[in-house]
This record gives structure tokens, sequence and C-alpha cells, in this order.
């Protein structure tokens, strides 16, 4: 009896996918499916929707996942869970051996070994059968999605952009130099995280800066609120011009840092605790009133420290302009500064890059995947709030207008 029930269950799954254009891809596709829905039942403790005392976490909604296989790329609705997270077995066991696959790949443009050689190390970990045209194969593809992601369209406002840059060591005509890497994280109108380019430059001065944002620009972008980065010079002068109505948000953590450099070490924990208050008050007065209150205490103590303080206070207040926004969201470069060690911890392990493009894809490619968990969580801020603030900047642009 149970072998004609699974008989016939069979020959269901196999008639739904005979008008399939790829059947087989499809019934991978199906099985992947399966698969998750067990082992996530498994961890979860229970089915979706279904009650039970062994449950020992929840279904949290869903994330598109696409999974290259031998048959074709597959799409995956991937459960996600609150506690724990969740990734699928089939997927992460992939995803070593692909890295282990880039590594060889690295190790060999970085040494300049052999074809046989990178079969040689392929082998000894566990990947056969790879060959110098499926290498040739496997970066042709990386490259495409890289050009497809720099070159992409932007949305015309960005109410808020932060920016900044990393260096790293890439070869260069027979040369090792420092490249700078300029990277622009926006929130969107529909108040969601985007990363917006990554850009390879020989210096960061004004003029590279200035020429990171025309290319955003020619890419669609017209306008943005508020740019948020460190203090350097050329961003600061390159946003003056190339943002005109943009404010411009001095990040509170650097600021912070440069003023404790110049505090003694013994007194740091003190006078750091003062400082904060200053980026906690509930509005822009109440913060000017904190500084002050910290200048008057210290300026004879630590004069070169409070001179700091006076000199960049007003830039590292812009956030208050927004006060429908969190301010912890929009006040400091932390979430750019996570993502910044995420990518140096993937650079660490090659060190000195056998080209700029190599390393842009490295780069790009670990940044696509970020942007796609991105796509999948909650606005970083409300759409209402995120559009609130492009309307602000609308109106001091008529006004500036008449």
């Amino acid at each position: 009896m149970a072998q004609q029930h699974y008989k016939a269950l069979f020959k269901k799954a196999l008639l739904q996918f005979i008008t399939e254009t790829d059947p087989f891809l499809a019934m991978l596709k199906w099985v992947m499916t399966e698969m998750m829905r067990i082992e996530v039942e498994a961890k979860v403790g229970a089915a979706k929707g279904q009650h039970s005392k062994d449950r020992a976490t929840h279904f949290s909604g869903f994330r598109a996942r696409r999974v290259d296989t031998r048959m074709g790329t597959v799409y995956l609705v991937v459960p996600k869970i609150r506690k724990g997270g969740y990734v699928p077995f089939f997927i992460s066991e992939r995803k070593r051996s692909e890295q282990a696959l880039i590594a060889v790949v690295q190790e060999a443009f970085i040494n300049g070994v052999s074809t046989r050689k990178i079969e040689r190390l392929a082998r000894a970990m566990g990947i056969e059968n790879i060959s110098a045209s499926q290498v040739s194969e496997f970066n042709k593809e990386l490259d495409s999605q890289v050009a497809d992601f720099q070159t992409r369209p932007l949305a015309q406002e960005y109410p808020f952009l932060w920016i900044d840059a990393l260096y790293q060591k890439v070869r260069v005509e027979n040369r090792v130099v420092s490249v700078a890497v300029m990277i622009a994280c926006g929130v969107n109108p529909a108040g969601s995280r985007e990363i917006l380019a990554v850009e390879p430059m020989f210096d960061e001065s004004e003029d590279s800066w200035r020429l990171f944002f025309r290319k955003l620009k020619a890419r669609g972008m017209k306008r943005t609120a508020l740019c948020i980065s460190d203090a350097h010079a050329g961003i600061q002068a390159a946003v003056r011009k190339e943002w005109l109505g943009a404010s411009w948000q001095r990040c509170k953590v650097h600021f912070m840092r440069n003023i404790l450099a110049k505090v003694p070490h013994r007194e740091k924990g003190r006078f750091a605790a003062h400082l904060k208050r200053i980026w906690l008050e509930p509005d822009k007065k109440s913060a000017q009133r904190a500084a002050a209150a910290v200048i008057d205490d210290y300026g004879k103590r630590f004069p070169d420290a409070v001179r700091c303080l006076e000199e960049g206070l007003e830039d590292s207040l812009s956030f208050y302009d927004f006060p429908e926004v969190d301010k912890k969201r929009i006040s400091s470069t932390n979430g750019q500064e996570r993502l910044n060690r995420e990518i140096r911890r993937r650079s660490r392990v090659v060190g000195v890059f056998p080209s700029v493009s190599s390393y842009l894809r490295l780069t790009i490619c670990y940044l696509i995947e970020h942007a796609e968990d991105w796509e999948n969580e909650r606005s970083y801020i409300r759409e209402d709030k995120a559009l609130g603030s492009l309307d602000r900047l609308h109106e001091l642009m008529a006004q500036a207008a008449n």
C-alpha cells in the first residue's frame, strides 16, 4: 500500500515538470526546496504554522538566493528563522568548495603558476576536473557580474549617502602600489540600503572624489540630502561642489577619536564620557549646550582637544537637521566601517593582488552578496521618513532658486 502511495506521488511530481522549459532543472529546484523544508523544520522543531512544545525558534520570512549548479541557475526562496540563522547544507558545502577554488585561482594569478599546478592544487582540495578554459570562463562570468554591478542605473535621489575609501596593495606594471578603492552606500527613497559604487583611484584627492561623484551622476543619481564621511578634505570639497544643497555630516565616531588623540591617556575615559553626551542629546540646541559645557570645563586642561571640538562641532551635528530619522543611523559611518572590515578580512588572505581588476572582482562579488541580503531585510529607514528628508531638500533648493 505504501509503495503504491509513493508511486502515485512520484508520478504526480513528474507530471508537473513535463511542461517546464527545462524539466531536469525544475526537478532539481523542487528537490532542493523539499530538502530545505525538511532541514529547517528540524531546526525549528515544528512545521510552519504548527504548534509544538518542542519548538526551538520561529520562522521569520524568506530571502531570495541564487544558486549556480552544473544543470543551470536556480533561484531559491530560503526560509529565515529568528534565532541561529539558517543556510541550506547544500549551499554551505558548495560555498566552501567555491571559496577554495577562488583561492586556488588567485594563488595561481599571484604566483604565476602553470595550469597544471592549478589542476593539481584543485584536486588536492577535492575539486576535480578543473581546466584552464574553466578558470577562464569562471573569471569571465565574475567579470560580467562586476561590470553589471558597476554600471547599473541608480535612482535619481538618495536622501543619505555614506562614502569612504579603502587602501589595498596591488601590482601595477611590475610594481606594488597602494590603490584607493572608493565605496559609496546610500539609502534609496524606499528607505532601503544600497551599495552604489566601488571605484579604484590612485589617489584620494578632491579631483578623484569629484570624478567618483560624477560617475554616480552619469548613472542617474541627481541629488542627496546628507553625505556622511570622515573629515577628509578632498571629500568635503567634492561634496560642496558636486552635491549642491546637500549637508555634510562629519562622522561623530571619527571626530571623537580625533579629539581624544589630543588628551593624555589616563584622562581619556573620563573625558570621553562627557564628550559622548553631546551626540546623545535629543536636539541640536541641547547638543550645543552640552558642547559648551565641555568646552568650559576642559578648555584650560586640554586646549588642543577643545580647539578641535570647537572647529568641527557644527559639521558633526548636521544629522540633527533630520529629526524624523533615528540619529544613530545617520550620525556616523559605523555601517560602512563594518562593511570595510569584512572586505579587509577577505582581501587579507591574498595580500598583494596581481591587478586592480582581481581586487575589484573579489570585493564586488562579496558586496553583491551583501547587497542581496540588504534587499531582503527591513527598510533601514522608514519610507515616509526617507521621503520627508528629500522633501526638506527640495524646499531648500526651491528657496535658493528664488
